[in-house]
């Protein structure tokens, strides 16, 4: 069975605020297919953009028991799945390492029983990499993407990965345009 790639962003404008647009995107590929999927959200945060583009990928999918790749610009997101914060959250009643209640703790009950659901591995992608600027490294982009996510992505992947990356971002945009 092709393994299902998910790639999502968020984004908030005025994200420190009291007034501000948020808006999120994803593309979800499988079989040589993908959907494009975006929204918004007024007065929101970045943090909750990037959660909900991950949440409405999974709602989006028609069955369960598939084996997913999730990539993400969210160290937030990507950082709990990858090192389990929230095993510790939920032994923790919902606390953090610093005892204080987990922030957006309503996202992550609706994100955690896909976990159950499906076979899922979490990647991280640097954002906004202009790949068509001469002054942009790819190189150094291709070596740190291999440092956070392992040595199992070849540069072409990776390229793949980037523009699917910078298709959320402009999809996260087109929902907080859609807001103005």
């Amino acid at each position: 069975m092709p393994i299902l790639r998910l790639y999502t962003d968020g984004a908030c404008s005025g994200n420190q605020n009291e007034d501000n647009l948020g808006g999120w995107g994803a593309v979800l590929e499988y079989a040589g297919h993908t959907k494009e999927i975006f929204g918004a959200e007024a007065n929101t945060t970045n943090n909750r953009m990037e959660m909900t583009a991950l949440l409405e990928a999974f709602r989006a999918l028609k069955k369960d028991g598939q084996t997913i790749e999730v990539f993400s610009d969210s160290a937030y997101l990507m950082d709990c799945f990858r090192k389990k914060w929230y095993v510790n959250w939920l032994k923790n009643g919902w606390k953090n390492a610093k005892k204080q209640p987990v922030e957006n703790r309503d996202l992550w009950e609706q994100l955690l029983p896909y976990l159950e659901s499906h076979t899922i591995s979490f990647y991280r992608v640097k954002g906004h990499i202009n790949t068509a600027s001469p002054s942009t490294n790819m190189d150094a982009h291709y070596e740190k993407f291999l440092e956070w996510n392992g040595a199992g992505f070849t540069y072409d992947d990776f390229l793949h990965i980037v523009d699917m990356n910078n298709r959320c971002d402009a999809l996260a945009n087109k929902g907080v345009d859609s807001l103005r």
